[in-house]
């Protein structure tokens, strides 16, 4: 597969990564050339975390935070400072020569910081996960969360934007101008999720320990620490149905369900509609932790 200058063999290419689907590497690849322009604009300097699955989703897969000494060196990468000391090197994906390059290593998930190269340590992004518990909440529940989120990120001065995660809830995200640190940033996250909480405890609830949930919605905020992740938007999950994060509009909210997008739905959804996060980078957009954080405290008095 020639890509800007660069050939990148897909081997193997019919090996099968989602056995249900039959859906192979060469399928994975297919994707990651279909979704390149709109994708490389979200994945920009951000360090990665991969997901690897060889012998595809049914066998044991890997989580991958340092680059391979056997990865080409034309493959971007960034020196990672690690909290416990030390650091890391971490893949960057700047092209669509990249993106099928990590298909051929069949990562099929790839998961990008909140903060860019720019600045480590300052996120541009502020991401709330709702994440329902198995099996037992409705899909207009689910909805209605990401409404209300949406409606306290109004008030909060913060432009809130949405994802199917293509697992099992949806993400709200907003734009920051990075001019607080992670700590700020995950108490900002934590105090919006708590005031939710709150106001319905017997449906929400940001209890961290899973037997603790109940049958409640979690609300997790646990993505906006330093060296922590989410899903990529159009990255494909490794789940049965290769189900794709996919950016939202609101007004799609309506009809829209969590996994509702598989890669062929995304490449129709892309040959028809333009990407409705295309102006989430933009920096006269990004909003103030400081501020949001100042209104809340307002709000709840």
């Amino acid at each position: 597969m020639p890509i800007a200058g660069r050939e990148i063999p897909i081997s193997n290419q019919d090996k099968v990564l989602f056995p249900q689907a039959g859906l192979t590497k060469g399928d994975l690849a297919d994707h990651m050339h279909n979704v390149a322009e709109v994708m490389l604009p979200h994945l920009r300097d951000r360090p990665l975390t991969l997901r690897r699955y060889p012998d595809g989703i049914d066998a044991d897969g890997f989580v991958q935070k340092q680059a391979s000494e056997h990865f080409p060196e034309w493959l971007d990468t960034v020196r990672v400072p690690l909290r416990e000391g030390g650091t890391q090197r971490a893949v960057l994906a700047a092209s669509e020569a990249a993106l099928t390059y990590l298909a051929n290593q069949a990562v099929i998930e790839l998961h990008i910081w909140p903060s860019t190269t720019a600045d480590l340590d300052r996120p541009d992004l502020l991401v709330i996960d709702i994440d329902p518990p198995d099996g037992s909440a409705a899909i207009g529940e689910i909805r209605s969360v990401a409404r209300r989120l949406r409606d306290l990120f109004g008030e909060l001065g913060l432009l809130a934007y949405l994802q199917a995660t293509g697992g099992r809830g949806f993400h709200v995200v907003a734009p920051l101008d990075r001019s607080e640190g992670f700590d700020a940033v995950r108490e900002l996250a934590a105090a919006i999720a708590d005031t939710l909480a709150a106001d319905d405890p017997n449906r929400l609830t940001t209890e961290f320990r899973k037997e603790r949930r109940g049958d409640r919605i979690f609300l997790d905020v646990n993505r906006n620490g330093y060296g922590q992740t989410f899903i990529a938007p159009y990255s494909v999950r490794a789940r049965p149905g290769a189900s794709c994060a996919v950016p939202l509009d609101w007004g799609e909210l309506a009809g829209a369900w969590p996994t509702g997008w598989d890669m062929r739905r995304v490449h129709r959804r892309l040959a028809q509609k333009t990407d409705p996060w295309q102006r989430l980078h933009d920096k006269r957009l990004a909003c103030s932790p400081t501020e949001a954080a100042r209104r809340l405290a307002e709000m709840r008095g």
